[in-house]
């Protein structure tokens, strides 16, 4: 099991940024076998989408959306994944959620409780 932790949500005016920390924890074995790392966001009323992803080697992607003023990082030594965003429009009010993932077909896939994120105009 990985347990995942949000924090360093909260309510900033359009163009401001915020950065998100998602520390995570669990077992050797099970941290080991985690080879992505993904941010999703769902706001009220739609669907749940992914907005960025970093794997194990630090390759990372977003959507496209974000691209451009969201960065995601990540550092190993403290088992901690960021999102820095950058720019916020009230579009992005949502909440984020942090996501843990073996991998396509492995089912070894865990969430965080979520983060609120409100960027007012």
């Amino acid at each position: 099991q990985v347990q995942l932790v949000e924090s360093g949500g909260g309510l900033v005016q359009a163009g401001g940024s915020l950065r998100l920390s998602c520390a995570a924890s669990g077992s050797t074995f099970s941290m080991d076998a985690i080879n992505y790392y993904r941010w999703y966001r769902q706001a009220l009323g739609k669907q749940r989408e992914k907005v960025a992803i970093i794997n194990k080697d630090g390759t990372t992607d977003y959507a496209g959306s974000v691209k451009g003023r969201f960065t995601i990082s990540r550092d190993s030594a403290k088992n901690t994944v960021y999102l820095q965003m950058d720019r916020l429009n009230p579009e992005d009010t949502a909440v984020y959620y942090c996501n843990a993932w073996r991998g396509p077909g492995t089912g070894l896939d865990y969430w965080g409780q979520g983060t609120q994120v409100t960027v007012s105009s």
